[in-house]
């Protein structure tokens, strides 16, 4: 649905996206002037030193959105279970818009009633770098094979589309391979070292996004290591 800024008069201000490119979407499902996102400015494509991030994020449900850079903006997967160190295990990953660079940096809480509503935990960091010649023609063929260096994820994975039109992100077998369950071993922010539930009091988020936002927090996860 599309998201329009409004007037001191409350008429409805269509957005400009003229200069928006890949993140028109991104804008245009989103009020700035409510939600506390950063608006989407392509950045400059760099080669080197790629930016990887995964926000963890209870909207409607819970799911960690996997982002990697290309072309200056952050191609974007929703991955409702989170993704697995275990490659036997294959993660269903739903493309969504790309997110602008400077979203990587967003920790805290979507108001109630704005697109994607609920709290925001910058689970993972790092960078990423393609294994294989061509991003582009990789992603049209629907098999990127990419070297992770984040906190939590590290190696050697594949982002691949299946026959349906769905995509899957599977690790592949090395050193960084692991039967663990990574999103409940090291649930905590990588930023701000806080639960979800401790980002959304700090967000000023509703009674409902705060029992949402501490339901999805492994148990005893305040315990437990970023």
């Amino acid at each position: 649905m599309s998201r329009r800024a409004r007037r001191p008069d409350g008429a409805s201000v269509e957005p400009d996206l003229s200069q928006s490119g890949v993140l028109a979407e991104y804008n245009r499902k989103r009020r700035f002037d409510v939600t506390p996102e950063p608006v989407g400015r392509p950045g400059r494509p760099r080669q080197r030193a790629l930016a990887f991030v995964v926000q963890k994020h209870r909207a409607t449900a819970l799911h960690y959105d996997v982002r990697i850079e290309h072309e200056g903006a952050m191609l974007s997967w929703a991955v409702p279970k989170g993704p697995s160190l275990d490659p036997a295990i294959k993660r269903l990953a739903m493309m969504t818009e790309p997110h602008p660079l400077d979203y990587n940096g967003f920790e805290g809480v979507i108001p109630e009633g704005e697109y994607g509503g609920g709290t925001v935990m910058i689970w993972d960091r790092g960078t990423w770098e393609p294994e294989v010649p061509d991003v582009a023609a990789a992603l049209a063929k629907g098999d990127l094979k990419l070297t992770i260096r984040g906190a939590k994820l590290r190696g050697s994975w594949v982002l691949v589309r299946t026959r349906n039109g769905q995509w899957l992100m599977i690790k592949h077998r090395d050193r960084f391979a692991s039967t663990d369950d990574v999103t409940v071993k090291r649930p905590l922010s990588v930023v701000s070292r806080r639960t979800m539930a401790g980002i959304a009091r700090a967000g000023g988020a509703t009674p409902r996004q705060l029992t949402l936002a501490a339901a999805a927090d492994p148990p005893r996860a305040g315990r437990r290591i970023a």
